[in-house]
């Protein structure tokens, strides 16, 4: 997706990191970019608000919900199997 003007940030770019962006999981130099961006592109800010929308829905319909024991034990193995080959 393009809007058809020039940006420091390409907007394909913006669109792959809005949920890293949402989820406040980038450094502040990319958070800067992608928020000046989404202050510049009006495509991009729709389309932000609209994942931000959908978030704030999930986090309302789901927010009692947990996952099963089971799936917690399969998480938490996979991550310490992949720490170790990491570690490697």
């Amino acid at each position: 997706m393009s809007c058809g003007n020039h940006h420091d940030t390409d907007c394909s770019e913006v669109l792959l990191k809005v949920y890293d962006y949402l989820d406040g999981e980038m450094g502040p130099d990319d958070c800067a970019k992608i928020k000046q961006h989404l202050e510049e592109c009006g495509p991009c800010l729709k389309e932000y608000d609209l994942d931000h929308m959908l978030k704030a829905l999930v986090r309302r319909s789901c927010a009692c919900e947990q996952a099963p024991t089971e799936l917690r034990t399969q998480i938490m193995a996979r991550i310490t199997t992949v720490r170790v080959e990491l570690s490697d």
